[in-house]
């Protein structure tokens, strides 16, 4: 027994304590991984962030009431485009090669001015032509008229004879037809002398095409030929004839077209006052007032058409620039609709984040979510509350920009 109890002892000495082991050697293991595992999801969040593909910011526009009006409120905002209504594509009136082209763009030319010549060595020769006939019929004319002329002092003197009988009836018979007959001869050469001026002028008009000249006072805004090419108020097919010399504008004819939704065209009144901003030139009011609202509606967009006057002219203001225009009401006018409040953003930069709308702010290079409440809608863009006038908005964002993330501006 003594010798069972003392191998007993001997293997209890010998046992490992397990759990002592593994609660000491397991510890720092655990803690490493776990800060490993923090680091990574950092790294990961700051990578994801840093690795935001670009994307394109645009500017909100404040819809406030109009400025450099008191008294004046905006009752409905649109926009649209600077169009002109004097606008011609110049060409010459025959078909010919150029000689001379006198135009460069953005060059102000007067009505009449000459801008542009065809070689013309073939109706100048026509024109030589037609001159040279006319003075031949008008010397025939001076030649028939002396004949007459003699013709009838003839026939005077032979009435004198047979009065006396010294010459037969027959003699003075033959005297009057020829008078009559030189007087018919006459007569027909100044038709002919008729014909040939007009095919003098003809063949002047002729010459004149070659001569190309502004229709009206403007800006040339497009050159479209040169010195050595075809030109052709028709177009030949093949690519090669030219139908445009160039473009001209008339500046003082530029006005705004918009198209304003249906829904809201009861708010627009024909020559009511209303202010345009171009998009250029955010910080400048134009005055300005309605001209037409066109009497038919957009089907497809749902708009109506209204031309805008511009009542200041500046050289700044250029055609097809775009212009958003503020329709205005006079406070205290009976049925004038509220003032629209809030700030004009695009319509895509919109988005539902946690069930509420949402506008990606840049702000530096990262994108702050702001909430923001969207009314009215105009066109591509929507009136939206919550947001400062001027604050610069992610036009498009994506579904996984949050709030934080790191953008930049795209570039063009």
């Amino acid at each position: 027994m003594a010798e069972t109890s003392d191998k007993g002892q001997l293997l209890g000495q010998l046992r490992i304590d397990r759990s002592a082991g593994e609660d000491t050697s397991r510890r720092p293991w655990l803690i490493g991984g776990g800060v490993l595992v923090v680091l990574l999801i950092a790294g990961a969040v700051w990578l994801w962030q840093r690795g935001q593909a670009p994307v394109d910011v645009s500017l909100a526009t404040a819809a406030a009431p109009a400025l450099g009006n008191p008294g004046a409120a905006t009752v409905l905002q649109a926009t649209g485009y600077v169009t002109a209504r004097r606008e011609a594509t110049v060409s010459a009136q025959i078909t010919g090669k150029l000689t001379e082209v006198l135009i460069e763009e953005g060059e102000h030319v007067e009505k009449g001015q000459v801008l542009a010549r065809l070689e013309n060595s073939s109706q100048r020769a026509q024109l030589a032509q037609a001159s040279a006939q006319l003075g031949e019929a008008r010397a025939r004319i001076g030649q028939i008229a002396s004949e007459l002329e003699q013709a009838r002092r003839d026939y005077a003197r032979q009435q004198d004879l047979v009065a006396r009988k010294l010459v037969s009836p027959q003699a003075v018979e033959a005297a009057r037809t020829q008078v009559e007959s030189l007087a018919a001869q006459l007569a027909a050469q100044r038709e002919v002398v008729q014909f040939a001026e007009a095919q003098r002028a003809s063949a002047q008009v002729q010459l004149d095409y070659t001569t190309v000249r502004a229709p009206f006072a403007g800006v040339v805004i497009a050159k479209a030929a040169q010195v050595g090419e075809i030109v052709s108020p028709l177009s030949a097919g093949g690519g090669f004839t030219r139908t445009g010399i160039g473009t001209i504008v008339d500046m003082d004819s530029l006005e705004v077209e918009v198209d304003v939704n249906e829904a809201y065209i009861n708010r627009v009144v024909q020559g009511g006052r209303a202010e345009a901003v171009l998009d250029a030139y955010p910080d400048w009011t134009i005055p300005a007032h309605v001209i037409a609202i066109i009497p038919t509606a957009d089907r497809g967009k749902a708009t109506v058409k209204v031309r805008i006057g511009l009542d200041r002219k500046d050289p700044r203001i250029l055609p097809d620039m775009g212009v958003r225009v503020s329709f205005l009401a006079r406070d205290g006018t009976a049925g004038a609709p509220a003032v629209a409040a809030g700030v004009l953003v695009p319509s895509t930069a919109i988005v539902s984040r946690n069930g509420s709308n949402v506008v990606f702010v840049a702000e530096g290079d990262r994108a702050r979510a702001r909430a923001v409440t969207p009314g009215q809608p105009f066109g591509d863009l929507t009136l939206v509350e919550g947001l400062a006038a001027g604050a610069r908005v992610v036009r498009e964002p994506g579904p996984g920009l949050v709030d934080g993330a790191r953008i930049e501006e795209a570039k063009e």
